[in-house]
């Protein structure tokens, strides 16, 4: 059976790997000053970052409409694609697997829609999962089970710089709120099942920036890492030469990809955030 992936921008997929497994990314939307920007089409992600500070207005998030994510399901059908499995942002975080759900309905039970729990590589890494079982001639049921095996395993965290933009855009979580009112604070949080959920409040940067690694370095071994920031590619580096640097490096994998993470995501983390987005190795 031919399987065909889809998947969403807010999953932060580099484009080489969208390209080599012929993944279908469904850019999401931008809203600035009351102008609609596709994202990663009409503005970069460094573009974005430049102007986020000076902006008069938070800028706002959108999902594409159904008819987009139908358009790549036809497309992926036409090219002989016998089932879709189609794997989005957390939906407690956005309307994306609704609307791909909506769509899905047109196309009697061959496109599979599954919200991921979690956000950029989060959702990448359970994208590139299921890329790889398909790659190595799995069935459908095969595939879906390597994807939710990759979601058990994976984890987000990310050390803010600020909470004025969460403040900004309505979405500062009660979560948050209870490690402290103060604006100043560098709070360490993780992402699980689309909920934040604090791990501890820094009162500089680079307490943050240490507290997140603890964490990381707590894992254990790790099948996939990736180090996350916004417009912060001097803090990343940083990050990862501590990390290299631990006495627990041989629990990191070979391969680690700095990403800027997209703009949707920056909207409301804003500049100089770190993070990471992990996949614990499995049991045997």
């Amino acid at each position: 059976m031919k399987i065909g992936l889809v998947t969403d921008s807010p999953a932060d997929l580099p484009l080489d790997l969208a390209e080599n497994y012929g993944i279908e990314v469904i850019p999401a939307i931008l809203i600035i000053e009351g102008q609609e920007y596709i994202d990663g089409v009409d503005i970069t992600r460094e573009q974005f970052y430049a102007r986020l500070p000076a902006m008069r207005r938070h800028p706002t998030t959108a999902a594409p409409s159904p008819l987009d994510f139908a358009a790549r399901y036809q497309k992926l059908l036409a090219n002989g694609c016998e089932h879709i499995i189609s794997i989005h942002t957390a939906e407690k975080l956005t309307s994306l697997p609704n609307f791909a759900r909506n769509a899905a309905r047109d196309f009697n039970g061959r496109v599979t829609v599954l919200e991921s729990g979690s956000l950029t590589m989060g959702t990448g890494f359970q994208v590139l999962a299921a890329a790889e079982a398909i790659e190595q001639g799995l069935g459908l049921k095969s595939v879906l089970e390597k994807i939710h095996s990759t979601r058990q395993r994976v984890r987000v965290a990310a050390a803010l710089d600020t909470m004025d933009y969460l403040r900004r855009s309505g979405r500062v979580p009660a979560a948050i709120t209870t490690i402290g009112g103060l604006l100043s604070i560098k709070p360490v949080v993780e992402l699980r099942e689309g909920a934040v959920k604090p791990l501890t409040a820094a009162r500089t940067t680079r307490q943050a920036t240490s507290a997140l690694l603890e964490f990381l370095l707590n894992l254990g071994p790790l099948e996939r890492l990736a180090i996350l920031h916004t417009n912060a590619e001097a803090r990343a580096r940083e990050f990862l030469d501590l990390l290299l640097q631990s006495k627990n490096r041989r629990n990191i994998p070979p391969e680690i990809r700095l990403l800027n993470v997209t703009s949707l995501i920056g909207a409301h983390l804003g500049p100089n955030g770190l993070g990471f987005a992990a996949v614990k190795k499995e049991l045997i």
